[in-house]
């Protein structure tokens, strides 16, 4: 059973995968929004990194390595898929502006045969004073041409349409993030899980020696050399170790479950945890050195860049309204009476688009555009700040853990020395079984804060991958071993 200070640090890393997740959700808004500064809708951001679009299950027991549930993670994770999928919807609205620049060609043809009253159409008297009937025709049309109409300066288009290509960039450097944001997520659920799994190991080997001290003090107390009360405390702790190791045990199931629901696999799939995480001391990297690999990298810093460069040229597409527009426009084809009796027809015309007064539209469109390219600006502020923050928190959690695993592996030593010795002074009838209980759960405490240190180090390294931009190839560049 987890401690409440290891409690306590479990939430902290959680909430700093949510902030990392919101964070990716004003990112993702941001890079699909349209000309009109409608954000488009992605779904419910903050927690689909937790889901996946799973595999079909898998014959047998598979092993899973931390390299292969990033893989995984990759190809099924909810997230990462959503975030795809608004990419292809940035694709689709930069076609849509940009087909305001590219060349109309439409055709109609149609054929009609009509009848009119001249005094249905205004000249009513007529057909009495000149003694015909009132009903005039039929008469027959017929034209089939081709159109077509092409923009040939319209700088209000043309912003647009960079904006929406700006629009996109940001959206593919976001999706990008998202890989950077699974491989946090997945680093987060399978060092948890591979946590849990050392804690249960941990708790055998404290019910094992809770168990050999309880027939210790069950002969002494047999053999008349030891009072009652020392089969009954051992009793209860052996009764609280193995109720440890029930919750260890089931803690360990429902995350292996949290494991398949984040890298894809089937909830139902059998899997072993390869990768122990052992101890691995990172040296070489300075914060001096990683502020400016993190800020090249980074990629959802280099969305934020892309929508700032995009609610630019959306405040040029506003301020464009003002601008007068030139469009040229031209049909040929057949037209007559009748298909058998037709001729060659055209149109041809160039048409210049004054706006004189647009009820203030323009200057409506260009306060909302200064407004949406102000917050963009402000983001990209924050952010940079923000990625600084993430780094250096990186850096002092890997200090502090490391610090922590060492500490708690002398713990170990000196708690396994002080129990050896505290069953030695019970077993010579020199102590009771007090000491050696509270021998017993010191050495229980210390097992926790190294497995808590552990995976708090190895947490810390990998939320300076996801802090440095460096996706996959961070992984294996910082966890080498096994």
């Amino acid at each position: 059973m987890i401690p409440s200070g290891a409690s306590i640090r479990i939430l902290c890393v959680t909430a700093l995968i949510f902030g990392a997740v919101v964070s990716y959700a004003q990112t993702s808004s941001d890079s699909v929004s349209n000309t009109s500064g409608q954000s488009l809708p992605s779904g419910n951001i903050a927690n689909v990194f937790s889901g996946s679009v799973p595999i079909k299950p898998i014959p047998g027991r598979m092993a899973l390595s931390l390299e292969n549930a990033i893989d995984l993670g990759l190809k099924h994770n909810l997230g990462l898929l959503l975030s795809q999928a608004d990419t292809r919807t940035a694709r689709g609205q930069r076609w849509h502006e940009l087909s305001a620049l590219l060349p109309q060609v439409t055709t109609a043809p149609y054929a009609a045969e009509s009848k009119v009253n001249v005094d249905e159409l205004g000249f009513a008297g007529l057909a009495t004073l000149l003694h015909i009937s009132p009903a005039v025709g039929p008469f027959s049309y017929f034209d089939a041409r081709a159109a077509v109409s092409q923009s040939l300066f319209d700088w209000k288009s043309i912003n647009t349409a960079r904006a929406a290509s700006e629009n996109v960039k940001s959206a593919d450097y976001t999706v990008l993030d998202a890989r950077d944001l699974v491989i946090l997520t997945i680093g987060y659920v399978y060092f948890q899980a591979v946590a849990d799994e050392a804690r249960i190991a941990t708790d055998e080997a404290q019910v094992e020696t809770a168990r050999t001290l309880f027939n210790q003090a069950t002969d002494q107390v047999n053999a008349g050399t030891a009072a009652d009360i020392d089969a009954l405390r051992t009793k209860v702790e052996l009764q609280t170790r193995q109720q440890q190791l029930i919750q260890a045990k089931n803690d360990f199931a429902i995350q292996k479950i949290t494991v398949a629901r984040v890298v894809g696999l089937a909830t139902r799939q059998d899997f072993d945890l390869t990768d122990k995480s052992p101890y691995q001391a990172l040296d070489g990297l300075t914060i001096e050195e990683a502020l400016p690999r993190a800020y090249a990298a980074r990629s959802d810093y280099r969305a934020a860049e892309s929508a700032v460069r995009a609610a630019e040229l959306s405040r040029k597409a506003a301020v464009a309204g003002y601008f007068p527009s030139i469009s040229f426009g031209a049909d040929y084809g057949n037209g007559g009476a009748h298909p058998s009796d037709s001729t060659r027809v055209y149109d041809v015309r160039g048409t210049l688009s004054i706006p004189i007064f647009t009820g203030n539209s323009v200057h409506g469109d260009v306060q909302q555009a200064d407004a949406r390219l102000e917050q963009s600006r402000e983001r990209l502020d924050n952010l940079r700040e923000q990625i600084e923050a993430d780094v250096r928190t990186a850096f002092l959690n890997l200090q502090s853990s490391a610090e922590q695993v060492k500490v708690s592996q002398s713990n170990i030593e000196l708690a396994d020395q002080t129990l050896a010795q505290s069953r030695d002074r019970f077993s010579g009838g020199v102590t009771d079984s007090v000491e050696v209980v509270q021998s017993q759960e010191a050495v229980a405490s210390a097992h926790e804060q190294y497995i808590s240190s552990l995976y708090k180090y190895n947490f810390a390294k990998i939320s300076l991958v996801r802090a440095l931009g460096a996706g996959a190839p961070g992984v294996k560049e910082y966890f080498s071993g096994k």
